[in-house]
């Protein structure tokens, strides 16, 4: 058992199509922001994310941030096997529970990769947290009615940078009392936790557009599996 610590339950690396930051300056940006927990969530893949638990397992948590049927984003934590892109939203959920993972909701009402809200609905009786700070969101409102459709269900909150640069890492965290290992440690985690954040520039848009592109152009394919080693680019 540990207290005061700090979670990003929401980071991507270079395993993501849009992001070039390297799995291990992930971690080390990670640490030098203070972070005790960083949630890997690269999207549509898993593979990177149990590679860096293995490495630090005592920093990092495996999980993936699936883009459903529906086009909405569903992250999955503690998982052990991928979730194929454009499962839909219920079943999504389902196969996360079924690995004995936590079902995290990012951004959940964010217009496109957040469906506005409306996949809420379908998925609200398998949802063991949602994420009410992303620092990604430039509309306050997007993160308080987050906040507000949790609390009204007594979900517990989560803070995310929803990093896809090295700079962006630890822009938003919860900062739990105690943190016991495995899934229902994290949960009850939450339930006791404080969401921290900042919100970032909206350059950063412009470095995951840059990463898009020059993954489509062509780079150098890192250990890790993604295209390009280095975080560089706008923002």
């Amino acid at each position: 058992m540990q207290s005061g610590l700090r979670i990003d339950l929401h980071v991507h690396t270079a395993r993501s199509h849009d992001c070039l930051s390297d799995p291990a300056a992930v971690v080390r940006a990670a640490m030098a922001a203070g972070l005790d927990r960083v949630c890997i969530t690269d999207h549509n893949a898993l593979d990177t994310a149990l590679r860096l638990r293995d490495r630090h397992p005592a920093l990092v948590i495996p999980g993936e941030e699936v883009r459903t049927a529906e086009g909405v984003d569903i992250i999955g934590l503690f998982l052990s096997e991928p979730i194929p892109k454009s499962t839909p939203a219920r079943e999504t959920c389902e196969r996360i529970r079924a690995q004995g993972g936590v079902v995290y909701v990012p951004h959940p009402f964010a217009p496109g990769k957040g469906g506005g809200g409306r996949i809420l609905a379908v998925i609200a009786d398998l949802v063991d947290a949602v994420e009410t700070f992303n620092a990604r969101l430039h509309d306050p409102a997007l993160n308080a009615r987050a906040e507000a459709w949790a609390a009204e269900r007594e979900l517990p909150g989560g803070g995310g940078s929803d990093a896809h640069t090295l700079r962006e890492i630890g822009r938003a965290w919860v900062e739990v009392p105690a943190l016991e290992d495995g899934p229902t440690g994290l949960i009850a985690a939450l339930k006791q936790g404080r969401v921290h954040g900042r919100e970032s520039s909206r350059a950063v848009h412009l470095a995951s557009t840059w990463a898009k592109l020059a993954k489509r152009i062509g780079g150098r394919v890192s250990r890790d599996g993604g295209r390009v080693s280095r975080d560089e680019g706008p923002g």
